[in-house]
C-alpha cells in the first residue's frame, strides 16, 4: 500500500508540475497526511485495519508528491552549487532517523499504544509543514508557462538526456541490486554467521551509519567529480561491501557493510542532484516522479525475486550475482565518464 503509488510516480508529479505552487502544496500534503495518521488513534481492534491501509496508501501518495515537490522547490531556494550538499543531508538525515525512529516508536508503542505513536508521527507533519513555510524560494525571473504540461512531456525530458538517463539509471540498478542482496540478509545472519535474526538489526544500525557518513560527504565529492563518476563510485563501493559479506566471516561482513553503506547512497544523491539542476522548472516535479518509478520499482521487484531466491539457492550465490553486476554497473559508469572527458578533450584540442 506504501510503494503502489510509485508507480503512479509521473502521474503524480505532472499533476505538481501543473500546480505550480509548490511550497503550498508540500504544507498542504504535509498537514493532511498528518491529520489522517492521527486518526489512526481511533484503532482498537482488527475491525479498523480497512483505516490502517487506508492511511498507509494515502502515505505512499504523500511520499511521491512530496518528493517530486521537493525536487521542484529546493532550486529556487538553493544556490545550484549547493544543491548536492543539501541533497546528502537529506540522505543523512533520513538514515540518521531511520537509526532512531523505530526504537522509539517501540518504546511508545509498549508503553502507551498505538495512539501515542500516531500522535507523535503526526507532530512531526506538523513540524515539517511550520518548516516549509519559512522556507523562501527567489521568484523565477520570468513567469513559466504551465498550461500544457503533460505526462508524457517529463517521460520524453528524461528519455532525451544521456546525462540524467545515465545517473537515473545507475541509482534504479543500484536499488535494484541492493534489493536482491537485502532480501539475503537473515540467511546471512543465521546460515552464515550463525547468529540470532536480532544481529539483523545491528548490521542495519552499522550499514546506517555508512549512509550517514556518506551523505554529509556528497556535497563535497560531488563538487570534485561528474554525479556520473560519483555514482560509479558508490556502485563499486556498494559491490565491493556485497560480496565482502559473502564471505560469511564476521571481520569482513562488518566492514562489507560499512562499504555498502557508504556506496549505496551516492547514486541516489547524484540522480536527485542531477534531477533538479538540469530539468526545466516547468516539468522538474513530472520529471522526479518518473525517476521515482524508475528509481524504487526495480528495488521491490528485486525484493520478491530475492525472496523467492533465498528459499531455493544457497544466500551466497545472488550476492555474489549482485557483487559482479554492481562492479559491472560501476565499470560501465566509469566508462561513461572517460570516454565524455575524451570526447572533450578532443574537441577542445581541434578548436585551439
Amino acid at each position: 500500500m506504501v510503494w503502489a503509488p510509485t508507480l503512479a510516480g509521473p502521474v503524480i508529479g505532472a499533476a505538481i508540475d501543473k500546480v505550480g505552487r509548490h511550497r503550498a502544496a508540500l504544507i498542504g500534503i504535509m498537514l493532511t497526511t498528518g491529520a489522517l495518521v492521527l486518526s489512526l488513534m481511533a484503532v482498537r481492534s482488527a475491525g479498523w485495519l480497512w483505516l490502517i491501509f487506508t492511511v498507509m496508501l494515502v502515505y505512499g501518495i504523500a511520499y511521491v508528491a512530496v518528493f517530486a515537490a521537493e525536487s521542484a522547490l529546493l532550486p529556487t531556494a538553493i544556490p545550484a552549487d549547493l544543491l548536492g550538499d543539501v541533497n546528502g543531508m537529506r540522505m543523512a538525515a533520513a538514515e540518521s532517523t531511520k537509526l532512531t525512529a523505530p526504537l522509539v516508536g517501540a518504546a511508545l508503542f509498549t508503553a502507551w499504544g498505538g495512539g501515542a505513536v500516531a500522535a507523535l508521527d503526526a507532530a512531526t507533519f506538523g513540524l515539517a509543514a511550520v518548516l516549509f513555510y519559512f522556507l523562501r524560494p527567489v521568484p523565477a525571473p520570468r513567469p513559466v508557462s504551465r498550461e500544457r504540461t503533460k505526462v508524457r512531456d517529463g517521460l520524453r525530458y528524461l528519455a532525451s538526456m544521456p546525462s540524467l538517463r545515465g545517473v537515473v539509471v545507475s541509482a534504479g540498478v543500484a536499488l535494484a541490486l541492493a534489493g536482491l542482496a537485502g532480501a539475503m540478509t537473515f540467511a546471512l545472519v543465521d546460515e552464515g554467521l550463525g547468529f540470532a535474526p536480532a544481529f539483523v538489526g545491528v548490521l542495519a544500525a552499522i550499514q546506517g551509519a555508512g549512509s550517514v557518513v556518506s551523505g554529509l560527504l556528497s556535497g563535497a565529492a560531488l563538487r570534485r567529480i561528474s554525479p556520473l563518476g560519483f555514482a560509479a563510485i558508490g556502485l563499486a563501493l556498494f559491490a565491493v561491501g556485497v560480496l565482502l559479506r559473502m564471505t560469511s566471516l564476521l571481520p569482513l561482513v562488518l566492514v562489507g557493510t560499512v562499504l555498502a553503506g557508504i556506496g549505496l547512497p551516492a547514486p541516489l544523491v547524484a540522480a536527485s542532484t542531477v534531477v533538479q539542476t538540469d530539468s526545466p522548472p516547468e516539468l522538474i516535479a513530472g520529471i522526479t516522479g518518473t525517476v521515482q518509478l524508475v528509481i524504487y520499482a526495480p528495488n521491490a521487484l528485486a525484493q520478491a525475486l530475492g525472496a523467492a531466491l533465498v528459499a531455493v539457492v544457497d544466500f551466497r550465490v545472488p550476492l555474489g550475482v549482485v557483487g559482479v553486476l554492481g562492479l559491472g554497473a560501476a565499470g560501465r559508469a566509469a566508462w561513461t565518464v572517460l570516454g565524455s572527458r575524451k570526447g572533450r578533450s578532443l574537441v577542445g584540442g581541434g578548436s585551439s
